[in-house]
Formats: structure tokens, C-alpha cells, sequence
């Protein structure tokens, strides 16, 4: 049975080192405005998008600006972010709860890791060429990691927590 507890770390473990190994790429190796300008017509995108302006991280991500494919690339980017932080913050919730927490102590504590390993990395990015840490990136992520953790909380709302024995009980 206890094994079985550890394997619900697996899937947490996992995306930290994926993320670890992604922030740790310069951003040349994750470009996909190539790929972009292969499937998309981006003539349409310039034409229905070209009254979108977001101001992020001090400037203006719009067709004008940036281009079309560098636009579908920064949502597609910021929903990553916004994901991958999401099943962080699920699986961890997920393996709190399985190994014997309340509800509300994996909450705080899937919180934690998720706000935590949110700094992290953006920090981590700040020491890889050609990448730039972004306090807003944090913003995404914290927030895919709540979504996730009140997801979580709904779900395993009922489940009976077990308790824990020790020496003093058997």
C-alpha cells in the first residue's frame, strides 16, 4: 500500500523535470513560429486580429507589432505555462490527499509548491541565454496551480482521509 502512495508522486516529479529541462533551453531550441507559418494562414490572423492589443510585461504583444505567428506563439506559450502548472498543481494536490492530508493541508501545501516552484523557475530562466524571467509568467502559472488545486479539491472532497499509525497506537 505504501508503494502505492509513492506512485502518486510520479506524475509531480515528472513535470518538475520537464520543466526544469524547458527553462533551461534557449529560446531559439522552443522557437515554433516555423512550424506556426506552416499550418496557419496567417493573412487571416493578421486580418481578424489586428485590433488585439495586450500589454504584457511592460509591452505590447499585437499583430502590428509582433507579427502574427509571434502573436499565436505568445498565447500559445503563455496556455502552456497556464497547463503545465495546472497538472503540477492537480497531481500534487492528488498525492497530498491519496498520501493522508486533509483537504485543506494539500491545498496550502500543492499551493506552496506550485507558487514556489512558479519563482523558481522564472529565476532558473533568468540564468539561460536568451531567455527573460517574467513576474507575470509567475502571475499564469500560480493561477493555473489554483485552478487545478480547487479542480482537485472538489473532487476529492469526500474521500475519507486515513489515518496515520504509529508506535504509540499499535
Amino acid at each position: 500500500m505504501r508503494l502505492y502512495k509513492v506512485y502518486h508522486w510520479i506524475p509531480v516529479l515528472l513535470i518538475i523535470i520537464g520543466v526544469f529541462y524547458s527553462s533551461s533551453q534557449p529560446y531559439q531550441k522552443q522557437d515554433i513560429r516555423p512550424e506556426i507559418s506552416k499550418y496557419v494562414n496567417l493573412e487571416k490572423v493578421e486580418k481578424n486580429y489586428q485590433d488585439v492589443k495586450i500589454n504584457y510585461a511592460g509591452s505590447e504583444v499585437s499583430v502590428e507589432k509582433k507579427g502574427a505567428a509571434n502573436f499565436i506563439e505568445f498565447f500559445i506559450r503563455k496556455g502552456a505555462h497556464f497547463t503545465v502548472f495546472f497538472a503540477l498543481g492537480f497531481f500534487a494536490f492528488r498525492a497530498l490527499r491519496i498520501y493522508g492530508s486533509t483537504t485543506i493541508k494539500s491545498a496550502v501545501l500543492a499551493f506552496l509548491l506550485v507558487a514556489g516552484y512558479a519563482a523558481f523557475d522564472e529565476t532558473h530562466q533568468n540564468f539561460t541565454e536568451n531567455r527573460t524571467p517574467h513576474v507575470e509568467d509567475v502571475v499564469i502559472d500560480i493561477a493555473g496551480g489554483i485552478t487545478a488545486i480547487a479542480l482537485a479539491s472538489f473532487i476529492y472532497r469526500n474521500r475519507p482521509v486515513k489515518k496515520k499509525t504509529s508506535f504509540r497506537n499499535v
